[in-house]
């Protein structure tokens, strides 16, 4: 095995043993990642390599000032490991895997069960397909003769009739033109009145009198017993057709298709409660929920935006870097974020983008303001996905209502999704909780979908709506 197979087996191992991708979001280090790049910490073994030894020596067993005599004592150079101090304290450095938002999210797609089909929405190119698509008007070569044919012929059909049986009724004693267009017209028959006229004069001529005496059948019903009507199709099978009639607006030119190319675009506003209940633990909760799904959705669309919104009794817009540190001493109004996040949306067309309403916080809220104001404002907003995450460790405060309030009223809705965590071990199970309630999937879906055993019971475990 030559070295260029022994660094790709390394590398093999390298990539086998990186940090397990659920054990990554629930507590490992998502600082060093930024938006394009997911790092994951692995365990890597040092690929070998040949290197020139530097050090600077006079020649081979040579010694740096000649060669000691026998029991003179060497006094060796305090040097590299030589020097008095404590065991090192400071880490070494960390490798990583790095994989780009496409391959996280289809990682986190098999590792999760979940199965989210973005949809294309904002037109962003129209391009021609091909010729499938007709006009009335458009160059002589592109004229669609299969379609000029057979527009022809369907008119041809329509008017063509079996013209014997029409004479017959010229045969009715006592008939006039008028009785035997009447007639023709009650049995379905495709004919004019001039074209009967017609045949009525050139009979009259050949048989030297009117066609009333011309007394073959008593009346129209003895006429339709005794004669049968041959269909149209019969006799063209039987002798052919010797033209068809063709006009102008039986022209069909082709013309290639407009094919709309629509861009899977979303817009994902985050919002969460920066007010003084909002501890360092719980941040960092809403963190390691929010941040797994901003890379998921980055790497679902062909273009992503975010936006963030912190509140406490009032709402601010602020940056990625902003959003998960900030922290006020002001109490709680979730409704504030909602008309900013309202105010935000008019400039992304429900029509033109995909949508995701992300909010997050202990429950705790004002008053009545998540029933008078918060869920009025929800029913409004236009969003594929609305989610609220419940940041809560330990046994939640007494006035944390808000998760159950939204809950009870869209419980049973398929674009609202509510999730609690209390802990890091529960971060993969809301993420799982708020992205399949827009992929559709649910716990019988969840539970075929998985690889093995223990995932499968991790996604199906717990309540579930």
């Amino acid at each position: 095995m030559g070295l260029t197979e022994d660094r790709e087996r390394f590398r093999e191992v390298g990539e086998a043993r990186r940090e397990d991708l659920a054990e990554f979001i629930s507590h490992g280090d998502l600082g060093g990642s930024d938006a394009d790049r997911v790092r994951i910490p692995i365990k890597l073994v040092d690929l070998p390599a040949f290197e020139y030894d530097q050090r600077s020596a006079g020649g081979v067993g040579q010694g740096g000032d000649g060669q000691p005599q026998p029991g003179q004592p060497v006094d060796p150079e305090p040097g590299d490991g030589d020097e008095a101090g404590d065991p090192g304290e400071e880490g070494g450095d960390h490798e990583y895997y790095e994989m780009d938002p496409e391959e996280f999210a289809a990682e986190l797609d098999e590792a999760l069960g979940l199965n989210l089909e973005p949809k294309g929405k904002r037109v962003v190119e129209e391009v021609e397909g091909d010729f499938t698509d007709t006009a009335r008007a458009g160059p002589r070569g592109t004229l669609d003769i299969d379609e000029f044919f057979k527009r022809g012929l369907k008119r041809h059909l329509a008017t063509d009739f079996d013209d014997a049986y029409v004479r017959e009724g010229l045969f009715v004693d006592g008939a006039d033109v008028d009785d035997v267009f009447a007639w023709a017209r009650d049995k379905g028959v495709p004919v004019s009145r001039g074209w009967i006229a017609d045949a009525a004069a050139t009979l009259a001529d050949e048989r030297g009198e009117p066609i009333g005496a011309l007394d073959r059948w008593e009346s129209f019903d003895a006429l339709d017993e005794a004669v049968d009507r041959e269909p149209v199709t019969q006799r063209i099978r039987r002798d052919g057709l010797d033209s068809v009639p063709f006009r102008r607006e039986d022209e069909r030119f082709r013309h290639p298709e407009v094919v709309e190319e629509r861009e899977r675009n979303v817009v994902v506003i985050n919002v969460r409660d920066a007010s003084g209940s909002m501890r360092e633990t719980k941040r960092e909760l809403v963190e390691r929920v929010f941040t797994p799904m901003d890379w998921y959705l980055t790497g679902k669309y062909d273009a992503a935006e975010f936006r963030y919104v912190v509140h406490d009794a009032e709402a601010w817009e602020v940056d990625r870097e902003e959003f998960f540190g900030v922290q006020s001493g002001g109490g709680t109004r979730i409704s504030s974020a909602y008309e900013r996040v309202a105010e935000i949306l008019e400039e992304y067309p429900y029509a033109e983008w995909n949508r995701y309403v992300f909010a997050a916080g202990d429950s705790e809220n004002a008053g009545s303001d998540t029933t008078g104001r918060v869920i009025p404002l929800m029913e409004e907003i236009d969003a594929n996905l609305q989610a609220y995450v419940e940041t809560q460790p330990g046994d939640g405060a007494a006035n944390a209502r808000h998760a159950d309030e939204v809950e009870s009223v869209f419980g049973d809705a398929d674009d609202v999704a509510v999730a609690r965590v209390g802990g890091a071990d529960d971060v993969t199970d809301a993420i799982y909780e708020v992205l399949s309630t827009e992929s559709g999937g649910g716990p019988a879906e969840a539970e075929s979908a998985g690889s093995d055993g223990t995932t499968a019971a991790r996604r199906t475990g717990g309540e579930r709506r």
